[in-house]
């Protein structure tokens, strides 16, 4: 096993090393004068070299990358261009809130998508299979943003049964917080629900079809034991894969929702910060994306090598 997880962990750093070498070229990869852009068209050529000379971007562009890894093991990513904050605190603030709203919907999305699964698994082809995949293709189909804009119709300006607006009052407790938030997670939960419930269907439905179940059955085991002990167990593990890939999706997908629902994190910030080209926030926001997207998968590898062995044995082969 610690062979395996550091296997695991170097392909994530390997990876994660990729990613800032991509980001990097991307937010580089069109000429553009950072300090006139800042001051604007009008400002003396002195006070817009001396500005770029502070902010670093007349630097060569490998003097410019390495301080962009630095920024990464310390994170310390240097000053907004926008704002003149240090960008990991801005990152902090907003993360926390999109950590909230992701949380929220991760704690309904995955109990909701693998019960569904499961149920429809165990009726296959009857009408409530049919209308839960039907149901999860259709919430996968639709966007974010068209998703929140019903609920925020629905829900919020016709039944009035939640804030249309994520913007609790100073002082809430995590409780009124998560109220405000319940909405734009339910827009999530609506996207997210059928790619899990369709992987954990077709699991369960392998598991059922397999001969340790048939075994189990013989020997006069219970359904609901059966289900349990040796169904599940097996039935969920392509799912932990998918869960653990929608968990990086789900922080990408926070971008459109908190736009429309008002709320203050990551992905509010990054759209800002790519509207005013404020290149240190949006390579520090996408890089904690990307950080987060790995710690996901590879717990979600670390779960599936321990409910199932021959996994890491597998990999180390």
């Amino acid at each position: 096993m610690v062979r395996f997880i550091a296997r695991r962990v170097a392909l994530a750093l390997v990876t994660l090393l990729l990613l800032s070498v991509i980001v990097f070229a991307i937010s580089n990869i069109l000429p553009q004068d950072v300090g006139r852009s800042i001051l604007g068209p009008f400002a003396p050529a002195p006070e817009v070299a001396a500005l770029n000379h502070r902010l670093g971007t007349d630097k060569p562009l490998l003097d410019q990358y390495a301080k962009l890894l630095k920024g990464m093991v310390t994170f310390n990513f240097g000053e907004s261009y926008q704002t003149g904050q240090p960008v990991g605190d801005l990152i902090k603030s907003t993360l926390q809130n999109s950590a909230k709203l992701a949380f929220l919907a991760f704690l309904l999305t995955v109990p909701l998508g693998i019960l569904g699964g499961v149920v429809a698994a165990l009726k296959q082809g009857t009408l409530v299979d049919r209308v839960i995949v039907m149901l999860g293709l259709a919430g996968s189909s639709i966007p974010e943003f068209v998703t929140g804009t019903f609920l925020v119709v629905i829900l919020g300006l016709e039944l009035h049964l939640l804030p249309t607006l994520a913007d609790w009052p100073p002082g809430s407790n995590i409780f009124q917080q998560m109220h405000y938030l319940l909405m734009p997670a339910l827009a999530l939960v609506l996207v997210y629900f059928g790619y899990i419930a369709r992987m954990a269907r077709a699991g369960t439905i392998v598991a059922l079809e397999s001969d340790y179940t048939r075994t189990a059955v013989m020997k006069g085991l219970s359904r609901a034991t059966v289900i349990r002990r040796h169904v599940l167990r097996n039935a969920l593990l392509p799912t932990i894969s998918v869960i653990a890939t929608q968990t990086g999706y789900l922080f990408g997908g926070l971008l459109a929702v908190e736009l429309i629902f008002n709320v203050n994190g990551l992905g509010r910030l990054l759209v800002t910060a790519a509207k005013a080209k404020d290149l240190p926030v949006l390579q520090a926001g996408v890089l904690v994306i990307g950080i987060i997207y790995m710690i996901a998968t590879l717990l979600a590898d670390i779960l599936i090598s321990w409910l199932n062995p021959r996994v890491r044995l597998g990999a180390e082969d």
